[in-house]
């Protein structure tokens, strides 16, 4: 794979006959991809149907249909392209749910953490690696090849358990996040061929942070300057939203890939500056299934790099290494998070799900054969190690809340009264509020004044700079996404009013609600009104009926006391005014709700 350095290209041209040549090198890609998609497709569904992990489906295509077996397709430039762009695409999303606002209270701890695992497990694959008979160049490569965590499979698996966002995933993700940093110097050294001068291998190094901190820079700057207005300009339209934040993630990458770094360093920094923005659960919802499609040609390219010759070359060697480090690595995370004052469950959840040599493992030491500095078994060595231990640490990951309940009698010597939370904080209590109107606004003011937190969710764009600037957590979106219900909390939100149409949105409100918690709808006819009632729905607001019982108050006003009618009025329209921001007859316009007209996502 490419991972950001420059591939080789063929050096051909156009003769007599390439017209010819051109759409039969086409369809030969498109078959390979064909085959590719349609084998994980049944291996997938044989992986679903007996209850063991699709990764691991995906890893066996590309060896069923790689070298190792079948031979019937190899790692072309599309296959390539593409599983690179899945990793790049799972680094984005990656980045969208770093919320600096969620992790502040624990960067210190992860900065602790990282820097421990490397140069612990480093020490611990160089060790592992002498004892096996390896020496010179050959223990040096796979000691930096063999401490990275697999971001795919961590990320992934967690993600599909919902996990990504309790303690033990946000330390996992922070620790994965240095070691991408990590990854990054690595391969300079490895590309300077790590017996070049210290000076030239130091410049490197310099050279590498330097242009990744400017990348940030600019990460930053257009986060405050540039993607608040680019964003706010498209967001009525879902479509234009997707293809903006797409370019915007194709644009890092360029820019990474431009200065020689790696394609997922580019990819998280563009994620981590759409994360600060409200517009980021909706982006993230809409990325998930292009990055599901591009990660299953990711794992399968896996399996279509392994060689038969070279995969058993070390195998007992890698068998053995494989048992020890997963052994070891899960000590050396568990040392280091208790350290930081966290609790047991804690400590072992975040470290069995580190315990596999990574897939990058791959990438080092394909770049380290290709230098020159060790022999193809090595990378085959690494290849074995990488395959058993991600296949492993699939399954435990699966069934990590279980084996925390085996060894959670055995853990009890490390708990003690002063140690963090088990869990992140969340929202509990709070209001939620879905679609944001006039009515909405009025209302506002009374529910902040009653909980001490109050969400709103709202999908038109020209209600986004007021609600940032108010003192509400505000997400941007359609509330049927399940990423947005989920950033919301609202299964322990003690308050929901919901203004949103259809009625059926409302409906899956009150589903997914607590069961003691208040539940307000808006409908638009009273037979809806009706239905809403009967499923759970507290209060059901009808907007046309609730204006025409205040439009009899005032004409019996009129009719009683036309001084008091007459100074009410005024009082009324002042105060609309005054709310709006506006004077005389000029009316704004008051905003729309969290769901299009009719329920249509515009």
């Amino acid at each position: 794979m490419g991972w950001g350095r420059e591939r080789p290209r063929n050096d051909t041209t156009r003769a007599e006959g390439a017209t010819t040549e051109m759409p039969l090198g086409g369809i030969a890609l498109a078959t390979d991809f064909a085959i590719v998609i349609v084998t994980a497709t049944i291996l997938s569904y044989i992986a679903r149907k007996t209850g063991q992990p699709t990764i691991v489906a995906y890893i066996l295509t590309g060896i069923v249909i790689g070298p190792v077996l079948l031979e019937v397709v190899t790692e072309d430039e599309l296959i390539e392209v593409m599983g690179e762009l899945g990793l790049g695409f799972l680094l984005f999303l990656l980045g969208i749910e770093m919320r600096f606002d969620r992790i502040k209270d624990i960067l210190r701890p992860i900065v602790n953490i990282s820097i421990g695992q490397t140069i612990l497990q480093t020490g611990a694959a160089f060790g592992i690696a002498f004892l096996l008979g390896f020496r010179g160049m050959d223990v040096v490569v796979i000691a930096l090849a063999t401490v990275f965590g697999a971001t795919p499979i961590i990320v992934k698996l967690l993600d599909e358990k919902d996990e990504l966002k309790t303690l033990p995933g946000r330390i996992d993700v922070g620790v994965l996040i240095v070691q991408d940093i990590y990854l990054v110097i690595v391969l300079a050294l490895v590309g300077a061929g790590l017996e070049g001068a210290a000076g030239e291998i130091l410049l490197d190094v310099a050279r590498i942070l330097g242009l990744m901190a400017a990348i940030g820079a600019l990460s930053y700057l257009a986060y405050r300057y540039v993607l608040p207005t680019l964003l706010s300009a498209v967001a009525d339209d879902r479509n234009v939203l997707f293809v903006v934040g797409l370019a915007w993630a194709f644009l890092f990458i360029f820019l990474a890939e431009s200065l020689d770094l790696s394609v997922e360093v580019g990819a998280f920094i563009a994620g981590l500056s759409l994360a600060q923005l409200p517009y980021s659960t909706e982006l993230q919802e809409r990325m998930q299934p292009v990055t599901d499609f591009f990660l299953v040609v990711f794992f399968t390219s896996i399996g279509l790099q392994l060689e038969a010759e070279y995969l058993l070359t070390y195998w007992w060697q890698a068998l053995v290494a494989s048992g020890v480090l997963v052994v070891g690595n899960f000590l050396i995370m568990f040392y280091l998070i208790h350290r930081e004052n966290f609790a047991p469950e804690t400590s072992f959840l975040g470290s069995i799900n580190m315990i596999q040599v990574s897939e990058f493992s791959l990438v080092v030491g394909a770049l380290a054969v290709s230098e020159e500095l060790v022999e193809e078994p090595i990378l085959g060595y690494l290849s074995l190690m990488a395959i058993v231990t991600m296949t492993l640490s699939t399954y435990v990951i699966l069934y990590n809340g279980h084996l925390y309940e085996r060894a959670r009698p055995y853990l009890e010597r490390f708990e003690s009264p002063d140690q963090r939370a088990t869990e992140l904080e969340i929202k509990e209590g709070h209001a939620l509020v879905v679609g944001y109107d006039p009515v909405v606004r009025e209302t506002l003011p009374v529910l902040q004044e009653h909980f001490e937190d109050v969400v709103v969710v709202d999908r038109s764009a020209e209600n986004v700079d007021e609600l940032r600037a108010a003192d509400v957590e505000y997400h941007y979106g359609d509330i049927r996404h399940g990423e947005i219900r989920e950033a919301t909390d609202l299964e322990t939100a003690a308050f929901v009013l919901s203004m949103a149409r259809p009625a059926s949105v409302s409906r899956q409100l009150v589903e997914e609600a607590a069961e003691d918690a208040i539940v307000v709808a808006a409908a638009e006819h009273v037979e809806d009104a009706r239905d809403l009632s009967a499923e759970g729905v507290d209060y059901v607001v009808v907007k046309s009926v609730l204006a025409g019982e205040l439009l009899g108050e005032y004409v019996i006003s009129f009719l009683e006391d036309r001084d008091r009618f007459d100074a009410d009025s005024e009082a009324a329209m002042a105060r609309i005014l005054e709310r709006a921001g506006i004077g005389g007859g000029e009316y704004p316009n008051l905003g729309d709700d969290a769901i299009g007209e009719g329920g249509e996502s515009r």
